[in-house]
C-alpha cells in the first residue's frame, strides 16, 4: 500500500467502527462490513443476550472455515471462488432487500 488511506465508518451489529482503507477500497470495505453484519445477525438470531465478542468469534470461524474450504477445493481456475463470491453477493442483496 502506498501509505495513503482514508477513514471510513461502518456499522456492524449496531456499533460504529472507523477503519482506514486505501483509496478506491471503500466499496470493498463497505461490502465486507455488510457481510460481517449479516453473519453476526444470523448467529445472534433471536438471542439478543448473546455476548458480542462470542458472536464475532463465531462469525470469524465461519468465514475462516469457508475460506479454507475454498482453498482446498478451488483449484487453479478459481471457479469455486467465483461461485462463492456470487453466493455472498446474493446473500447481501437479500439482506438489503429486507431493509
Amino acid at each position: 500500500m502506498s501509505g495513503a488511506s482514508e477513514a471510513v465508518s461502518v456499522r456492524v451489529l449496531d456499533r460504529e467502527y472507523t477503519v482506514g482503507v486505501a483509496p478506491g477500497e471503500r466499496d470493498g470495505l463497505t461490502a465486507a462490513a455488510r457481510l460481517v453484519d449479516t453473519q453476526m445477525r444470523e448467529i445472534r438470531g433471536a438471542n439478543r443476550m448473546a455476548a458480542v465478542d462470542r458472536i464475532a468469534v463465531l462469525a470469524a470461524l465461519n468465514f475462516a472455515h469457508e475460506l479454507l474450504q475454498l482453498r482446498q477445493t478451488g483449484g487453479s481456475d478459481g471457479r469455486a471462488i467465483a461461485e462463492a463470491i456470487a453466493s455472498l453477493h446474493r446473500r447481501l442483496d437479500a439482506f438489503e432487500a429486507e431493509l
